[in-house]
């Protein structure tokens, strides 16, 4: 079982902990990882882009001028898509983007995500994070101490005071442990967690 150190909010290490092999300790699968976060970027696509074909826009039902003799080139509509408000080619339509992706392959691609912050010693586990009051400078402080700058703060639980505290640092989000996800992981460099967060997780993918 990987072991990890414990700090309190100065980086100050307080004891050590033992992290499941199950869960932090596996062999890091890249292709998951991409097709998990491929997969969680297209869900977030709203897909509801469109526009008119020639088809669709109004007017032009009649031939501009005849065929023949006018030493102009033939136009069957004024809304053909070379004419001004004509109509587009090959017209972008309203369409789902969502993927599906098999439970297991999400378990494995979570699993995989925070294995490679253990590996990299980008994971870093607090103590306790509470705040008596929403105060920015204490947030700037502990991460000054652990020189993180882009940085995911995992909480147990939709904490304001946290959440109102970091929420106006550059490159800093605040994230619930029930939201986690492998998009958030990756994406930032630094994640910081509580012994009860670890826990937690431990508890859903071990």
């Amino acid at each position: 079982m990987p072991a990890i150190a414990v700090y309190d909010r100065n980086a100050q290490k307080v004891s050590e902990m033992q992290l499941s092999d199950n869960v932090f300790g596996i062999e890091v699968n890249r292709e998951v990882l991409h097709q998990v976060v491929v997969a969680q970027l297209a869900n977030k696509r709203q897909g509801t882009q469109s526009a008119k074909t020639r088809a669709e826009v109004r007017g032009g039902g009649i031939k501009p001028w005849r065929q023949k003799g006018t030493g102009r080139a033939r136009q069957g509509s004024i809304r053909a898509p070379q004419w001004i408000h004509g109509g587009v080619v090959f017209a972008p339509k309203s369409r789902s983007y969502r993927m599906s992706t098999p439970k297991k392959v999400k378990r494995l691609a979570m699993k995989s995500a925070l294995s490679s912050k253990v590996a990299d010693t980008n994971m870093i586990v607090l103590e306790s994070l509470e705040l008596e009051a929403p105060k920015t400078k204490e947030i700037v402080k502990m991460l000054s101490a652990f020189e993180a700058k882009k940085t995911l703060i995992v909480v147990e639980e939709s904490n304001e005071t946290v959440l109102k505290s970091a929420r106006n640092i550059q490159g800093v989000a605040v994230i619930p442990v029930n939201n986690l996800n492998v998009y958030d992981i990756l994406k930032f460099e630094k994640m910081i967690v509580t012994k009860n967060v670890v826990a937690k997780i431990e508890e859903v993918y071990a």
